[in-house]
């Protein structure tokens, strides 16, 4: 291969990448999987993440590019929309077309022939375990792959930033209270269908994070309403009755072709993440019912104040850590470390402006709140 990379942190992680890789690969076939995408070796996964890398420091007319390449030849996918040329795979080339592609769910199509990396078009569809690098903003890389049913948000599998490398760890659940929200992420549980009570939880938190403001979003058992003991009263946006926009359409029978009930879904989601903006917690229970947005939580009455959590990210060489709420965050991640505190059948999620995203859950385990900080899994 000509391309000769120059940024330290792809040579450094391809090997590392191309076992995972391997492994998903055997795995996958032991299973009798089929419609599994070519396997990338190690000089392919460095120069896709060496060329994805220095583009993302380049401008197309004041804007930085935003690309999700995909390691694929035309053949693995349906309805490739191919160019009459082939494009040399370079920076400059990745810069100038990325205007035209950085909607999401569009992947610039890259293959390999005769020893030479070049971009033959773009597609909406690419198979099982399909390699994927993502240039989400200025020196911000992540390495990802399409799950093997396809359902959901793609299972990231590291996070570089400059010279930072952040590899997910997928054996992170396995001596730990994880809530289920993150054994999905670590495509450790089959999302089942499009309105999969997880992958809305999914997708309500890519939401929640993407629209930059922070927020908070507490789940809360339907038929249990001891989660009010936890609330300021009155509650300023309280909904009355539920708001069950989203909790119907979570209660469809159906399937991924259902394409109106899916871009409906997406648009309740937005919906109501976009709620989590205002200051205070937005409510809803665990059929997603809106209940309130904008409330202020106080500590119940009897109940003690959190005084430690126990935090966990999951990648590797991550360390397990016990912190005093301060320690974490702000005021918002305080509260909501409180309010599990008190109600231990409840989750929490926290966006921070700053793009920092934790879950807050009840460790049976270890007898405490447990903060799970999630960003690497959700780019």
């Amino acid at each position: 291969m000509s391309y000769k990379p120059t940024y330290r942190a792809a040579n450094t992680i391809a090997g590392t990448i191309e076992q995972h890789f391997v492994k998903l690969h055997a795995n996958a076939v032991e299973q009798g999987e089929v419609d599994l995408a070519t396997q990338p070796d190690k000089k392919i996964i460095e120069a896709l993440i060496d060329v994805a890398f220095w583009s993302s420091l380049r401008k197309e007319e004041g804007h930085s590019p935003r690309i999700s390449i995909a390691f694929l030849p035309p053949s693995q996918t349906s309805k490739p929309l191919k160019f009459a040329k082939k494009l040399a795979l370079n920076a400059n080339t990745l810069t100038k077309i990325a205007p035209g592609i950085e909607r999401s769910g569009i992947h610039l199509g890259v293959w390999e022939e005769d020893g030479e990396l070049y971009i033959w078009g773009t597609t909406l569809n690419i198979p099982n375990f399909c390699f994927v690098v993502d240039v989400s903003e200025p020196g911000l890389i992540v390495i990802k792959h399409r799950r093997i049913y396809g359902i959901g948000k793609y299972t990231n599998v590291a996070v570089l930033k400059g010279e930072q490398i952040r590899i997910v760890d997928d054996t992170s659940c396995k001596n730990r209270d994880c809530p289920p929200i993150l054994k999905a992420l670590l495509d450790l549980t089959v999302l089942a269908s499009w309105n999969d009570p997880i992958n809305i939880l999914i997708q309500f938190s890519v939401s929640m994070r993407g629209h930059g403001r922070g927020g908070a979003l507490l789940i809360v058992p339907k038929d249990d309403q001891n989660w009010e003991e936890s609330i300021i009263h009155p509650i300023t946006y309280l909904v009355e009755p539920p708001f069950c926009g989203l909790s119907n359409l979570a209660k469809q029978s159906g399937n991924q072709s259902e394409i109106f009930s899916q871009g409906a879904l997406r648009r309740e989601v937005e919906h109501l993440a976009g709620l989590t903006a205002v200051d205070g917690a937005t409510i809803i229970n665990d059929q997603f019912d809106l209940i309130a947005f904008g409330a202020k939580i106080g500590r119940a009455k009897g109940k003690p104040t959190v005084e430690q959590i126990a935090f966990s990210e999951p990648i590797v060489d991550g360390e397990d850590k016990i912190l005093f709420p301060g320690q974490l965050g702000g005021t918002r991640h305080f509260s909501v470390a409180q309010f599990v505190n008190d109600q231990h059948q409840a989750i929490g999620l926290v966006a921070s402006q700053d793009g920092h995203f934790t879950i807050f859950s009840w460790s049976k385990q270890q007898n405490m709140v447990m903060a799970h900080r999630i960003e690497t899994l959700l780019l």
